[in-house]
């Protein structure tokens, strides 16, 4: 058995995470660009701005939700990798993958016929409402495929190679931004304008060119095979037990998101679509800055395996160093290009308006969050999903809820669903640092 020194430097850090923010940031890039082309659509672009970021909310609970095998694979892989003894798991991916996959096909069937009724829950009515499950029903058939990407990615991860995620996130970004312009606006004389539903088919389109590379990259650039082979694997109940951990910790992640559009909801149309601008912007930063969470992902598993207790207390303060600095920049660009920013998500005054209001509130949170997007990322790797899971339970309970209905209470509007989604980031982030200090400093003395 042989155990493989990691190096960790800025060299090899960034080599992993540069290709994994890339990889990261498609996802919102994905939302972004439906919320700017379709806050532009001339015939009911605000309504159809409120049902995408309805439909967008609920869409990420789900995926992120059950999308959750993807950090359990790479954990499970890199640990193993770490310790030379990767062979003793090749038939766990791609139990993991069909197990995945059927999961989300009930899921799909289960929701696609009481769609109406589901998105009645987030306080959608009229317009709003028939443009979310017209949406709805278009988009949901990628979630499959959708999740067997995520899971490949995970193997990818555990391998130590975020260039084939990358690749596969980059060609399916592109060509969504493509048909979102071709399917919403049309071709004069070519293809009538589809609006709010073309851009639904241009995210499934999208979907499904990234599964079959997905697909093709596995089985051409991996030993993995996807041919499923009986019994279960030794590691499929940690697994298992670990995607159910994420699964709940997800759940209470989602409820946050949840609440927060429900709230903006009901604030009024201008307040949904001014939020469904802030939430795209956040999550694009989140995704940016967890370049580095995936590195830690991906290399803690890999030094926890190989029990180099020194390498990951060097790695952790190096990823929460360059993921602060990411986040600086991120705030510094954002207060230069304020204005700019907003104009390219909407034309609507009032929205804007709006959206200017609270931005500088996302803004400025941006280093805290990237102390939580970075360890979260570096906890998953090390297998620790069960204290996420209460991490997330805690902030959630004990931090947004009860600030968010006090910001209703005192009527502070949209600032204070902000205000109460900075504190829940607060919580989440000292939580993980006190853990990381309490858990690994003992073991860095002995090693």
């Amino acid at each position: 058995m042989e155990i493989m020194r990691t190096a960790i430097s800025f060299k090899t850090i960034n080599r992993l995470a540069v290709p994994a923010t890339i990889a990261g940031i498609a996802e919102p890039v994905l939302s972004i660009t439906d919320t700017a082309i379709v806050g532009n659509i001339p015939e009911y672009g605000l309504e159809s701005l409120a049902a995408v970021g309805i439909v967008g909310s609920f869409l990420s609970m789900l995926i992120w939700i059950l999308g959750q095998t993807r950090s359990a694979i790479s954990a499970i892989v890199s640990q193993y990798l770490g310790a030379g003894r990767i062979k003793e798991v090749s038939s766990l991916p791609a139990q993991a993958i069909y197990f995945n996959v059927v999961l989300s096909l009930i899921i799909l069937l289960s929701t696609y016929f009481v769609a109406e009724g589901i998105f009645k829950l987030f306080n959608a009515q009229g317009r709003i409402l028939s443009f979310c499950v017209s949406y709805y029903r278009i988009r949901v058939w990628g979630f499959p495929l959708t999740l067997f990407v995520f899971a490949v990615m995970g193997i990818f991860r555990g391998l130590q190679n975020t260039y084939w995620p990358m690749l596969i996130a980059l060609v399916g970004a592109g060509l969504n931004i493509l048909l979102d312009f071709l399917l919403v606006y049309g071709i004069p004389n070519i293809l009538e304008p589809m609006y709010l539903e073309g851009a639904a088919w241009a995210s499934l389109i999208a979907q499904a060119v990234m599964a079959i590379m997905a697909f093709i990259l596995l089985a051409r650039k991996t030993e993995i095979s996807l041919k499923i082979r009986f019994p279960f694997n030794v590691e499929f109940k940690r697994l298992v037990g670990m995607t159910f951990n994420l699964f709940v910790r997800t759940v209470a992640l989602n409820l946050t998101l949840i609440l927060a559009v429900r709230e903006a909801t009901t604030l009024g149309d201008r307040f949904i679509g001014a939020h469904t601008i802030a939430i795209n912007l956040w999550l694009f930063a989140a995704f940016f800055i967890d370049g580095y969470g995936a590195a830690g992902n991906i290399m803690g598993g890999r030094l926890l395996g190989a029990k180099d207790y020194d390498g990951l207390w060097r790695l952790m303060k190096k990823i929460c160093l360059y993921g602060v600095l990411v986040s600086l920049v991120l705030l510094v660009s954002g207060f230069i290009f304020y204005k700019p920013i907003g104009d390219l998500f909407s034309n609507d005054h009032i929205v804007l308006e709006t959206f200017y209001s609270i931005f500088y509130l996302v803004i400025i949170a941006l280093p805290l969050n990237a102390v939580a997007f970075v360890l979260d990322g570096l906890f998953k790797g090390l297998g620790e999903m069960r204290f996420l899971r209460n991490v997330l339970i805690l902030a959630t309970g004990l931090g947004f809820i009860p600030a968010l209905f006090i910001g209703k209470y005192l009527n502070w509007g949209l600032y204070g669903v902000w205000i109460a989604i900075t504190i829940w980031m607060l919580i989440r982030g000292l939580a993980l640092v006190w853990k990381f200090n309490q858990k690994f400093r003992p073991l860095l003395q002995k090693g």
